[in-house]
């Protein structure tokens, strides 16, 4: 338990922090179970508008100091990948 003024507010501020990040994080998640959801229908269109909600949702999170900046282009890289992947089974 935090012992002096300072120490308590600190706690606070890592509480808030803590929270925000956490609902960052789930809207990462969620953005790309969308997409990977999306990916196994022929739908192209669907696939795109998903695959950029997703990109502008990891670069968000990384923007905002949740993940790392080359995590966050690690997993943009891989889901794109996979888009087109799914792009070209399609065809």
């Amino acid at each position: 338990m935090a012992n002096t003024k300072s120490a308590e507010k600190r706690n606070r501020q890592a509480q808030k922090r803590r929270a925000r990040n956490i609902n960052v994080r789930t809207t990462v998640k969620d953005a790309v179970k969308n997409l990977r959801e999306t990916l196994t229908t022929p739908n192209a269109a669907k696939t795109a508008d998903a695959l950029k909600s997703a990109t502008r949702t990891i670069a968000r999170a990384a923007s905002k100091g949740v993940l790392h900046k080359r995590a966050a282009s690690r997993r943009i890289s891989r889901l794109a990948k996979a888009a087109n992947r799914a792009k070209a089974a399609a065809k």
